[in-house]
């Protein structure tokens, strides 16, 4: 409370003081009053400012011989020109009159005093002290304008305890919208967050990343560059050069040569100007001055479409000029309603009357002199600023039409109060000759903007609507072809700091901007995506991609299929050997007691031929897709028949050794060996040994199938893991040890009788043995692709081959095709020639 009384005591200094330095010789011209049943006010630049130092505080005298401002006129002249509209309205307000107070706003002081002034009561020139501001009734309910954010700030600002309204035509920043500082602001010029979003949308679609960035000083420019900086930077676009132009620039100073200087160095193409008119102008008589050529302009509605920038020598010469303009629209009947008011005859400005104080805010003297031929022309810029201060006007009578219960045909006439208005003004939404009029919860109208370019095609500055942007969310729709580019090919300008990078290659910064970088390709198993042009993204387990790439592949998972050809080939090699195989356990069974029969072993060459089985069924692991039964038996299988086998062969072998050469020399050993099975014993022993390797293997080092991802990039392989394990080295180890024993054994029998002696083929099989699994071993060492699998199974079918056609197809062949050989007779004349030949040696 004590907070708000200073305020208000603050308030009634300050105004004081303005009324004691705001007194004019003259009364206030007629054109700026009209009284009715409520009142509202108009703040309006009639003229410009005054840039002179001042050594107290005063109002600026306005009304200055070459100060005159034709924008703010017609700006002026569209209050009025609604005001009176409405009063002659039948069904808008049909029993209220409108009045008004119109104050030339032409500085910073100028607009405080109005404001001031507006918040006096009817009577006395002051503002009263209350406890409840919510029962202040000043003898304005609104106000419309001021044209400047600065000045709409300062006005809002000191309206705001009042929740007086304040309908702004011309103040586009963002701030006005936060309600906690400025609760009954509101405006019908589009907000300058969709304007920012919209240049920024316009850079996206012609690929500008790379801009320099002037502001005016002020509020307008400064904020607008500051938002358009932050959403810029957000969507990748990077500023090269950023700078504002002071409220006291001066073409040629050394302020704006230097500017001129680092726009002329900076890289960028693109120059986006977030300025008022004035500052606007000083900046690019400026460009022209320095030669500044060749760049492409973007400009904020607050010059885009100004003749007063259009105007400046040279102008046609910087380039490029694109911007964004608010929608034109066209105030019905306003050029009529200006030349009426030349024509109309106003009088001499009559003296101030001694015992009061006239305002200097309310004189005109310039437009009382217009002629029909020196009256400021509308152009379409100031048209479209005048329609926002026409509509605003309608908006304030739209929320008094409906406080007031008008609809029933008959206004209830009664003390209104500020807050009141305020709250129906913000439910406003009527047509206004086609066009909407309504505000959003910040106060803002739903608007949007057009995308234009300047045309200096003609004899005559021009412009061309491109499209136009619309929210929310912000969208563009241009027209790109309409645009003439200054370039000699009519070629979009590049504005980049770094050319775009070839797919799958990451940006890899170079300096302080992200838009400046070099391209380096994405490593294998790596990809860019679209959303990070920075980092290469790791592809997913089951995803591979080359380098470079822009996207990850899936893998393709190989194993040996046994729909392949050279899989069909191994199936069918394989089968075969298994049929060779129950063919001859079928031939010896029916051949059982034959000499042939007995002397490859007996009863011992089915468990040969059982355990080459085993093997060859071992085989068929190898084929489709890897599987825990098939990992667990495939290798151990083989390992143990393939045991089995060599223990046969070998202690086959060393038996016949004992029998031809032991038997006389040693006969307590082969007495011993006899009677105790040796053979037998050490077939269980050996394979009993392998047996408890293949268990020992499959506990602790267990083959399971596994996915294999580091050995090609693009593969998954499918495999066991039992190549690499210890148990299947000592299984292999020991089934080698097996085979050079049977080889030794083989050897040692090389002189023993014709019929029993197998030292050549056995040789033969066992050295195909050793070479088929070298040659695995060293094909394993140089590939590890999908047909691994395919070889390991060949070396382990080619074991089983040598073995199989090295002891049994000799046997199967003297069976089959020479029965002569397979007699008693036969078999002893050839032990009989054994025992003469080694009894004469």
């Amino acid at each position: 409370m004590l907070l708000c009384t200073a305020c208000l005591v603050g308030l009634q200094l300050l105004i004081s003081c303005c009324w004691a330095f705001a007194c004019h010789s003259t009364e206030p011209s007629p054109d700026f009053t009209l009284p009715g049943d409520y009142l509202l006010a108009g703040l309006f630049p009639l003229h410009s400012g005054c840039l002179q130092v001042r050594h107290r505080p005063e109002v600026t005298l306005c009304d200055r011989t070459g100060s005159f401002n034709e924008h703010g006129y017609h700006l002026f002249q569209a209050m009025r020109l609604g005001v009176e509209e409405i009063n002659n309205s039948t069904t808008l307000l049909p029993n209220v009159t409108l009045g008004y107070q119109l104050y030339d706003v032409c500085s910073d002081s100028a607009n405080v005093y109005a404001t001031l002034s507006v918040l006096s009561l009817p009577g006395p020139r002051h503002i009263e002290l209350q406890g409840d501001l919510l029962r202040y009734s000043p003898k304005v309910l609104a106000v419309i304008g001021p044209d400047t954010t600065n000045r709409a700030a300062t006005t809002a600002a000191l309206l705001s305890p009042f929740l007086m309204p304040l309908i702004s035509y011309g103040a586009s920043s963002e701030m006005l919208s936060v309600k906690r500082q400025y609760p009954s602001f509101l405006r019908t010029i589009p907000n300058d967050k969709y304007q920012v979003e919209t240049m920024v949308l316009l850079l996206q679609r012609f690929g500008w990343t790379w801009i320099s960035l002037v502001g005016s000083s002020g509020d307008y420019g400064q904020l607008g560059v500051q938002a358009l900086e932050k959403q810029a930077t957000d969507q990748g676009i990077c500023i090269a050069f950023k700078d504002i132009v002071p409220f006291s620039a001066q073409v040629g100073d050394q302020r704006m040569q230097r500017l001129m200087r680092h726009l002329a160095q900076a890289t960028a193409t693109v120059v986006v100007v977030f300025s008022n008119r004035p500052l606007a102008r000083v900046f690019f008589e400026s460009v022209v001055l320095a030669n500044l050529t060749g760049k492409v302009w973007v400009a904020s509605e607050a010059w885009v479409l100004s003749r007063h920038i259009t105007g400046v020598p040279g102008i046609q010469r910087i380039g490029t000029v694109l911007g964004v303009a608010i929608q034109k629209r066209t105030v019905p009947g306003l050029k009529a309603f200006e030349e009426a008011y030349v024509r109309a005859d106003k009088g001499a400005p009559r003296p101030c009357h001694k015992s009061s104080c006239c305002s200097s805010n309310q004189v005109c003297r310039e437009c009382e002199a217009f002629t029909a031929h020196t009256m400021p022309k509308l152009k379409g810029f100031s048209m479209s600023s005048a329609y926002n201060a026409y509509r605003a006007v309608y908006a304030v009578a739209h929320g008094l039409h409906q406080l007031l219960g008008c609809a029933s045909g008959v206004c209830s006439r009664g003390r209104v109060y500020p807050w009141q208005l305020l709250e129906q003004i913000h439910k406003v939404n009527f047509l206004l000759h086609k066009d909407t009029v309504m505000f959003n919860d910040n106060g803002d109208p739903l608007s949007s903007y057009n995308i234009i370019a300047w045309d200096w095609s003609g004899p005559k500055w021009t412009f061309t609507v491109l499209g136009s942007s619309t929210w929310s969310p912000v969208q563009l729709d241009i027209n790109e072809t309409k645009i003439q580019w200054h370039g000699k090919d009519n070629q979009v300008p590049k504005s980049v700091c770094s050319s775009d990078c070839l797919e799958g290659h990451q940006r890899v910064v170079t300096g302080f901007h992200p838009c400046c970088f070099e391209c380096v390709p994405c490593g294998a198993g790596t990809f860019l995506n679209k959303s990070d042009l920075y980092r290469c993204q790791p592809c997913g387990k089951e995803e591979w991609a080359p380098e470079g790439s822009q996207t990850c592949f899936p893998r393709t998972v190989v194993f040996l299929a046994c729909q392949e050809h050279t899989s069909w080939v191994l199936l069918a090699a394989n089968t075969l050997l298994l049929l060779l195989l129950l063919g001859t356990a079928g031939l010896f069974a029916w051949h059982l007691d034959t000499p042939v029969v007995r002397s490859a072993g007996g009863r011992l060459c089915f468990l040969m031929l059982g355990s080459l089985a085993a093997g060859s069924g071992s085989l068929y692991g190898f084929f489709g897709e890897p599987t825990r039964p098939a990992c667990l038996l495939r290798q151990a299988l083989f390992a143990l028949g393939f045991t089995i086998f060599l223990s046969c062969l070998t202690v086959r072998s060393f038996q016949l050794i004992i029998i031809f050469k032991f038997s006389t020399k040693a006969p307590t050993f082969y007495r011993a060996w006899v009677q105790n099975h040796g053979a037998g014993l050490f077939v269980m022993i050996s394979s009993a040994a392998q047996l408890l390797i293949c268990l020992t293997w499959l506990v602790v080092w267990t083959p399971l199938p596994t996915r294999e991802y580091q050995r090609f990039p693009h593969l998954v392989m499918l495999e066991c893991t039992e190549a690499n394990s210890l148990g299947f080295i000592l299984a292999f180890l020991y089934n080698g040890l097996l085979s050079i024993s049977a080889f030794a054994c083989s050897y040692l029998g090389k002189d023993l009788p014709e019929n029993y002696n197998e030292a050549k083929c056995v040789t033969f099989s066992l050295l195909f043995n050793f070479m088929s699994w070298i040659a695995f071993f060293t094909t394993a060492s140089v590939y590890d692709g999908k047909y691994l699998p395919a070889v390991n199974m060949l070396a382990g079918l080619s074991s089983l081959s040598s073995g199989f056609g090295g002891y049994f197809l000799p046997k199967c062949y003297v069976i089959l095709c020479r029965p002569d050989l397979n007699s008693t007779e036969h078999f002893q004349a050839s032990i009989q020639d054994y025992t003469r030949h080694r009894g004469s040696t």
